[in-house]
């Protein structure tokens, strides 16, 4: 395969994504305009709430077929309480938000606490349920490899439609080993299940990397939006110069 195809799905599969506290309507701008109309799509496009309704307008008015919003929870550190959660939850949705990305209390899981994250995961799976894509952020970096199997259980147990790597805010995000046990875990459990590889994949030679693997453990026919996402911003630019 060459690097212009695996360009091309790593694209399709791509969360363009834009978290940044201190943005204003320009700096959003700014990065909506980097996306070609003479190319394909990314999969989604993930923003703070606030900027969901200003997203879908720009994207509506610029292209035919908008990909879908994702949007973050209980962000960046998973520590809010989760009739906070709940509610940032339900406005987005409000809102119009296609996806949810729910950061997990993994500090609690940390602790030795495996109920509280898995209470975070099926209150927002239940709000979520029929109207949103639900991706739970595990925050791999900050756990160890036992750890990282755990809280994927948990989030499959809960009823996540993707296990994301991480938030993009810690010192240590994506890696080839976190991932590969989460794959591991998802593959054992039989259910539905995607994974989304975020913080850190900056070019298509990173990208090539977990594609890879993920065709190796879950067969190629797998890798596609539905079950296979990268969260990231300057992965675009890179993508486009090999198309």
């Amino acid at each position: 395969m060459s690097a212009a195809d695996d360009a091309l799905r790593a694209l399709a599969c791509l969360d363009f994504t834009r978290l940044d506290e201190r943005d204003e309507e320009q700096d959003i701008k700014a990065f909506l305009q980097q996306l070609s109309a003479d190319k394909p799509l990314p999969a989604a496009i993930c923003i703070y709430p606030q900027w969901l309704t200003y997203v879908r307008a720009y994207m509506q008015m610029h292209f035919s077929q908008p990909p879908a919003l994702a949007t973050v929870t209980n962000f960046p550190h998973g520590d809010q309480p989760l009739d906070e959660v709940l509610r940032e939850t339900e406005l987005a949705l409000a809102l119009g938000a296609d996806e949810i990305d729910l950061v997990l209390p993994y500090k609690r899981l940390q602790a030795g606490d495996e109920q509280t994250p898995l209470d975070y995961v099926r209150r927002s799976k239940e709000l979520c349920a029929g109207r949103a894509r639900l991706k739970v952020i595990i925050e791999s970096g900050e756990l160890s490899l036992p750890q990282v199997a755990q809280a994927t259980r948990i989030a499959i147990a809960g009823g996540a439609d993707f296990v994301k790597t991480s938030t993009g805010k810690v010192a240590v995000n994506a890696t080839y080993e976190a991932v590969a046990v989460m794959l591991a875990e998802i593959k054992q459990s039989g259910q539905d299940v995607g994974l989304k590889v975020s913080g850190g994949v900056r070019t298509l030679a990173q990208a090539q990397q977990y594609m890879a693997l993920a065709d190796k453990e879950m067969g190629d026919h797998w890798l596609a939006p539905a079950h296979f996402r990268f969260g990231a911003s300057a992965l675009l630019e890179d993508l486009y110069r090999a198309l």
